[in-house]
């Protein structure tokens, strides 16, 4: 039983200000490798369609297999099936760069479909244009599709962070950990009214702050 509405939380306070810190260290390292490997991969998605700039029906329907089979691929079995990779990489299974390897992973192939249903969006009239003036394939990825989809993007890279912070306290890491270990399994309420309310505002914070600079970015 608690001793107070509090107790248990300010004893936890060290711990779970650690957690903090390696959930954002584990969050910002799978949200770069996913927008870096995973937008690659959702512009070659893209360009490779039938009737696009670097048209490859074969490559095309590969990926769009892979990525599908990707992400419907469940999280938790990802980590196991990974960990003698993430063993390799960072020489551990557990902690937050162990946890970051198999999110990257999951988080790239899930960042790739965004990236391709944002460039789908950019009228056909603008990538005519461009080639009619004789933009290369790789101008008209790099300095045509990108910029008119950058508002997209940024909500897309929003989506991202959110859906690996969700991940990662749905599969237990980190301050979700201490959510399951001591509120839940411990029944210390003021420990899980604080991971809610952490993750609450993390997520308020990402949503708001993609919101003002998509709507900045937004020509329209």
């Amino acid at each position: 039983m608690n001793s107070g509405t509090f107790d248990n939380l300010q004893r936890l306070l060290p711990e779970f200000y650690k957690a903090l810190g390696e959930t954002l260290v584990m969050v910002g390292v799978s949200a770069t490798f996913a927008v870096v490997a995973g937008g690659a991969l959702g512009i070659l998605l893209f360009a490779s369609a039938r009737g696009q700039v670097f048209a490859r029906p074969g490559l095309n329907g590969v990926l769009n297999w892979l990525v599908s089979y990707m992400r419907a691929f469940p999280f938790v079995i990802l980590m196991i099936v990974l960990m003698p990779l993430t063993r390799a990489i960072v020489g551990t299974s557990f902690g937050p760069l162990a946890a970051s390897v198999s999110l990257s992973i999951a988080a790239s192939f899930y960042f790739a479909r965004l990236v391709e249903q944002n460039l789908n969006e950019v009228p056909k009239g603008v990538i005519e244009a461009a080639q009619a003036m004789g933009a290369t394939p790789a101008t008209i990825i790099l300095k045509v599709l990108i910029n008119e989809a950058r508002a997209g993007l940024i909500l897309s890279v929003t989506i991202l962070i959110i859906a690996i912070l969700g991940e990662s306290a749905a599969a237990g890491l980190i301050v979700g950990d201490l959510g399951i270990r001591y509120g839940h399994q411990r029944y210390m309420k003021d420990v899980m009214a604080a991971v809610v309310s952490l993750l609450s505002v993390i997520v308020i914070l990402v949503q708001s702050t993609g919101n003002r600079l998509s709507k900045h970015l937004d020509k329209r």
